[in-house]
């Protein structure tokens, strides 16, 4: 007979590790726990986060910067598990966090490592078994009271319940390839068609003017437009022009919306204002530059290399003074500065994404507890589920809340049970 448990968990990264952690501490006693990862080395993205820091969550996390399912649904599961309980856990668990002056919460340390050993180290009461890739997974009905069986080449075992934490299908190189929505079909569930890259940087075609000034970053306003000509959302952030296009903060928390803007909207447009803070004061202040030329202008607020390519752009030479400026050229100047559409040509796909937009539907969860209305039994968490967010802590915060929801639910086992 195969090895059986309580509750197996699939995927060990940020939601499976928390999802552990919790089955564990509300499972009764002698009921066994056991998490399984494809992964040579657990916890791979969450060592990458954060520039090798980890942004852990954000002092502010509400709905309203997630996409996916509907924002009530997702508000649901992240009051279970605020910022505050967020906050106490981690200090609980050895990493105490700081704020910096974005919102962002990272550990003290400034060190991702810390939060995944924290992590591992609070998940003991769980068996971590690695690599251990799930490649099958199945109700097994009368075999096994009705659980499930999970099966890989290193073997097979039944379980009582499973939680899915496989993550989406953003960098698949740390396991996360899309091998959980296939489980999740295999037992009913359906995907939102397509998912794509979210958090993803965004590529310009080869030779345009901003590719060649690679490694200038700027806060800059980044808004999406209809094809008719509506603003349809809009981020200001730091943007970093690359050899391929626009990567930073900016870029990418409005990737997801592009991509998924242009799937139904051909016409659709991004436009960059490169002086987000100045408005409607730009036209006055250059009616009144005088003899000031417009690099000189553009000098407190702009890199000198990106002046003088805007200048170009807009026709005009950067030697110009105010006084020599015409109203047609001056337009044309503001212009190029506040609202240049930029011929987004594609975006760098899964191998560079963040995260995953789309999934299973959170219509097809009980929010209350994470678990399937399609298979009882079964749970999922993270990102595998329709939920993705902007940059700066809040995908974490939707795998730790998630994760902390399906663990607490799935560990919910009598004695008789766990005792099978």
């Amino acid at each position: 007979m195969p090895e059986h448990v309580q509750v197996a968990i699939i995927g060990a990264g940020a939601a499976g590790l928390m999802a552990a952690i919790f089955a564990a501490r509300n499972a009764t006693s002698g009921a066994r726990i056991v998490a399984l990862d494809g992964a040579e080395k657990l916890g791979a993205k969450i060592l990458v986060a954060g520039g090798g820091r980890c942004n852990v969550t954000h002092d502010e996390v509400s709905a309203e910067v997630y996409a996916g399912g509907s924002r009530n649904a997702i508000r649901k599961v992240l009051k279970r598990f605020d910022v505050p309980q967020t906050v106490a856990f981690f200090e609980e668990i050895g990493v105490p966090l700081k704020r910096e002056p974005t919102g962002k919460l990272f550990p003290t340390t400034d060190k991702a490592r810390t939060v995944l050993d924290a992590l591992l180290n609070a998940a003991t009461g769980a068996e971590l078994r690695h690599p251990a890739r799930v490649d099958k997974l199945s109700k097994c009905e009368g075999k096994c009271g009705g659980g499930f069986e999970l099966s890989g080449t290193w073997g097979t075992l039944t379980a009582d319940r499973v939680i899915l934490a496989t993550g989406g299908r953003s960098l698949p190189k740390t396991g996360s390839d899309g091998g959980g929505y296939r489980l999740a079909q295999g037992l009913g569930h359906t995907l939102t068609e397509p998912t794509f890259p979210a958090l993803v940087p965004l590529l310009l075609p080869a030779g345009h003017y901003l590719t060649a000034l690679s490694g200038i970053a700027i806060e800059a306003e980044l808004t999406l437009v209809s094809g008719t000509g509506r603003a349809l959302v809009s981020f200001t952030n730091s943007v970093l022009f690359t050899h391929f296009g626009l990567s930073g903060p900016g870029a990418l928390d409005m990737s997801r919306y592009y991509i998924e803007a242009k799937r139904s909207d051909p016409g659709a447009a991004l436009h960059i204002n490169f002086l987000p803070r100045r408005g409607a004061a730009l036209e006055p202040e250059l009616i009144t530059l005088g003899t000031a030329t417009l690099l000189r202008y553009l000098a407190g607020s702009l890199p000198d290399r990106l002046a003088r390519a805007l200048c170009e752009q807009a026709g005009v030479p950067p030697t110009l003074t105010g006084d020599r400026l015409n109203k047609d050229k001056r337009r044309a100047f503001i212009q190029t500065l506040t609202a240049s559409a930029l011929p987004i040509s594609g975006d760098r796909g899964f191998n560079y994404a963040e995260v995953t937009a789309g999934g299973v539907p959170l219509t097809e969860i009980y929010l209350e507890r994470m678990e399937s209305r399609v298979t009882p039994g079964l749970y999922l968490c993270g990102e595998i589920c329709d939920v993705d967010g902007r940059i700066g802590g809040y995908n974490f915060q939707w795998a730790w809340a998630s994760g902390y929801v399906a663990g607490l639910s799935a560990g919910v086992i009598s004695q008789s049970t766990s005792n099978s």
